[in-house]
């Protein structure tokens, strides 16, 4: 089971809200959902020994990672990742998350020096959030952990780091946190004077590398990270879990950016790049970077035809076999064909997703473009017209029914002043966090155990 935290863990979780680009159509799971699969056999977890240090990770200024603590973050970004719950698989991912347990409790403890504080309510609202993002009722994503044998504390430690250091950062920013409308304007017509030239819609994850005696372990682990991008791992859940970066917060979203805007080294590569393909470890100052290129256009011209839509996705009770359905089966492809008869506005399939439980949200969430769609779904989608739903579209797991709600046509590549002030923003952010975590590793004591 995947447990869909994307764009990044803190993307959703963070008050403030996060714009979210335009996404394809990913039928026949909704955005937001929990997909079913097939998991492989769970590792059970760990007991704890009962001897003196046995059952510690590693001792970071005098406080504590146990090997609890190592066995549910690993169960945790598994499922965040659609990895199956093997030995294998958790033990390959191992230095990884014990690497990741040290750089969160650096930020934890700075950030309670630095009297910056996260509330029991603002990590029950985050987990509130995230139930809503997967379609889960109130204590849905407590019980959806706990049967894959995860504590919800881990994710409580992990959503109280991110949340604190976020703070923290922010409040360091102090005045520079202040875009001013000159550097907006510098920003807009240095984009104007680049109409026409190539631009990239990157993700990236960072590694750092403090000094030389870490750049071994950072290439295992940037070649084990891009094994299981390259395997199917989606690449904003391991950069949410693993970048060092701001960037992180959103999934290692960097947003679109021009010639001259990313390290010539990272450059040279992204330019070379086919959509979809993720990078070897790339050497740059600080650490190692690995990226991803999720799309080319150019600059000032990027017209999408964009789609809001509702659904009601009615789930089987188990995989369809077309020439043998179960009366369940058939009793949704009734409820469908109604909906198809007597639905006929947005607000009405609203209404029938929650009359019949739709398992997914009757919204996605976002609007979807067109030209990012493949296959038959591509073509369902161009001849919708609004009030008219469509047929049941059939799928082994269930079935949807979609309307539409509004067409629009709009040159996604116009860049809007908030735009403009956020991105520089999250620049000088993701400057000012490497550098506390740079300072933050020198000055530590830590004590990694076998």
């Amino acid at each position: 089971m995947r447990l869909t935290l994307a764009p990044g863990l803190l993307a959703v979780l963070l008050a403030a809200p996060v714009a979210t680009p335009v996404a394809a159509w990913p039928w026949p799971a909704a955005q937001a959902v929990l997909p079913q699969a097939t998991p492989a056999p769970a590792a059970p977890m760990v007991q704890m020994a009962q001897a003196p240090g046995a059952g510690i990770v590693a001792i970071v200024n005098g406080e504590v990672i146990t090997l609890f603590d190592l066995e549910s973050r690993r169960r945790l970004f598994a499922i965040t990742a659609g990895l199956p719950l093997s030995p294998a698989v958790l033990d390959r991912i191992t230095p990884q998350v014990r690497r990741l347990l040290i750089d969160e409790k650096l930020r934890q403890q700075e950030a309670l020096r630095r009297r910056v504080g996260v509330t029991d309510r603002e990590i029950a609202d985050a987990v509130a959030r995230l139930e809503a993002q997967n379609g889960m009722s109130a204590g849905g994503l407590r019980a959806s952990l706990a049967r894959q044998g995860i504590d919800i504390r881990a994710l409580y430690s992990q959503i109280r780091a991110q949340l604190g250091w976020a703070k923290l950062v922010r409040a360091q920013l102090g005045q520079q946190a202040q875009i001013t409308e000159d550097e907006v304007r510098e920003r807009m017509r240095a984009s104007e004077a680049a109409t026409g030239q190539p631009e990239f819609l990157v993700g990236e994850v960072f590694i750092a590398i403090d000094d030389a005696s870490q750049e071994a372990e950072a290439q295992r682990t940037a070649s084990s990270l891009i094994d299981q991008l390259r395997a199917g791992a989606p690449f904003p859940a391991v950069a949410a879990q693993f970048s060092q970066a701001q960037s992180g917060e959103e999934g290692g979203d960097l947003g679109w950016v021009r010639l001259g805007q990313l390290e010539p080294e990272v450059e040279a590569v992204v330019t070379q790049m086919p959509p979809g393909a993720v990078s070897n470890p790339i050497r740059t100052a600080g650490g190692l970077t690995i990226v991803t290129l999720r799309q080319r256009r150019e600059v000032g011209r990027d017209m999408a035809t964009l789609l809001s839509i509702r659904q009601v996705f009615l789930p089987f009770d188990q995989p369809l076999n077309p020439q043998a359905p179960t009366q369940q089966q058939i009793v949704q492809l009734q409820n469908a064909q109604r909906i198809g008869e007597t639905v006929k506005s947005c607000s009405a399939m609203e209404e029938a997703a929650r009359q019949l439980r739709s398992s997914r949200p009757a919204d996605p969430g976002q609007e979807l473009r067109l030209e990012q769609q493949q296959g038959p779904i591509r073509a369902i989608l161009d001849e919708l017209r609004p009030g008219v739903p469509t047929r049941p579209l059939i799928a082994p797991d269930g079935i949807a029914v979609l309307i539409l709600c509004s067409r629009r046509t709009e040159n996604l590549a116009v860049l809007n002043p908030q735009a403009i002030a956020a991105g520089i923003q999250r620049e000088r952010a993701d400057l000012l966090s490497r550098q506390m975590m740079r300072d933050l590793r020198r000055r530590a004591d830590i004590d990694v155990r076998s």
